[in-house]
C-alpha cells in the first residue's frame, strides 16, 4: 500500500491524519505519566516521544490548553502530593 493510500484510508477510519493521531497518543501517554509518576517533565517528554520538554509543552498546550506542570498540579493523585 502506498503512503498516500494509507493516509487516506487511515483518515477515513479514524477521522484524523496519522500524524495528528500519533501526537494525540503521545499527549495521552504524557498525561498518564504526569498523573502517575514524579518524573521530571523532561523525562516524561522523552518517554512520550517528544524528545524534550519544549516539544511536550508546545503540543500539550495546543492540545489541552494547559502546561504539563499545571496539568500535574491539577490531576496528580494525593499519594504523589508534595
Amino acid at each position: 500500500m502506498s503512503p498516500r493510500t494509507f493516509a487516506r484510508r487511515f483518515q477515513q477510519e479514524t477521522g484524523t491524519t496519522p500524524y495528528r493521531w500519533l501526537l494525540r497518543q503521545r499527549v495521552l501517554l504524557a498525561q498518564e505519566l504526569l498523573k502517575a509518576t514524579d518524573e521530571t517533565v523532561d523525562s516524561v517528554a522523552g518517554r512520550a516521544g517528544f524528545g524534550n520538554s519544549a516539544g511536550l509543552r508546545h503540543h500539550f498546550l495546543r492540545t489541552l490548553g494547559t502546561t504539563p506542570n499545571a496539568y500535574r498540579r491539577t490531576f496528580q493523585g494525593p499519594s504523589h502530593a508534595a
